[in-house]
């Protein structure tokens, strides 16, 4: 009764910011395990390479334009697919972003990217999806989170941190909200994971075995760490599974 626990065939699953090095992965990995997959972000070409990158996978894949900040442009975005694909099984939000600086200096205006992005993106795509989830009576929704949503951290995250803790919280409240109605909602929180976007501080040695040093298993994350998180909160395997959040940290937080 266990064999195709994890499978997702049959299912549509989106993924705004689906284009960067984590999204991309898990895009692969949801592709893989039996899912048509609609990657969504802001540059149209990202999103498009990523989409044909899985052919070889035999799914329907789709990419396309969407700014989760953007009310209207999340709905189109969820228009677009429910035409294309005629339902939303599994929503994974991978957009995100960070900026660092004292908190006695942080700019306004830098605050507001990252809470605009971070939490009020994540909150109108879980809305939007949501409502044609409740209406299906099923779905599995998926939010990218940090371990920075509960510890702190000495340099500057004064709006990362705060708007990962509101991310596990909107987690915890849709999934108590929509349980009613078949509709989960988790989250996964990782450590530092290693991509494109952060190579240039792994490159400096000294770095890379400070971080190295505070996780218990010994090594930097990489996106496949999180892959298998996904496919399980995507897949009938957490069906009684909600409002969780799952710590992918190689251990750093049980040493807090």
């Amino acid at each position: 009764m266990y064999e195709n626990i994890f499978r997702l065939d049959g299912k549509v699953a989106v993924l705004p910011g689906g284009a960067g090095g984590i999204g991309s992965a898990l895009a692969r990995g949801l592709a893989e395990y039996g899912a048509d997959v609609v990657v969504a972000g802001r540059s149209a070409e990202r999103a498009e390479s990523v989409a044909a990158s899985l052919a070889s996978t035999g799914r329907r894949t789709a990419g396309l334009v969407a700014d989760v900040t953007d009310p209207e442009s999340v709905e189109g975005l969820m228009a677009r697919v429910m035409e294309q694909f005629g339902r939303i099984d599994v929503l994974v939000n991978c957009a995100g972003t960070n900026v660092e600086a004292p908190a006695q200096d942080f700019p306004l205006a830098e605050w507001r990217k990252v809470m605009e992005l971070n939490v009020t993106g994540t909150f109108l795509t879980c809305q939007a999806a949501g409502r044609i989830m409740i209406a299906q009576k099923s779905g599995s929704i998926i939010n990218l989170s940090s371990v920075r949503g509960q510890l702190a951290i000495r340099r500057g995250y004064a709006a990362y941190t705060p708007s990962k803790a509101a991310v596990n919280n909107l987690t915890r409240q849709l999934a108590t909200e929509w349980a009613q109605y078949g509709v989960r909602v988790n989250a996964i929180a990782p450590t530092f994971i290693e991509t494109p976007l952060v190579a240039p501080m792994l490159a400096n040695p000294e770095f890379r075995r400070s971080l190295t040093e505070r996780i218990p298993l010994g090594r930097v994350g990489v996106p496949a760490d999180v892959v298998g998180a996904t496919i399980f909160f995507a897949s009938p395997a957490s069906s009684f599974v909600t409002g969780h959040v799952l710590l992918v940290d190689g251990g750093v937080t049980a040493t807090q």
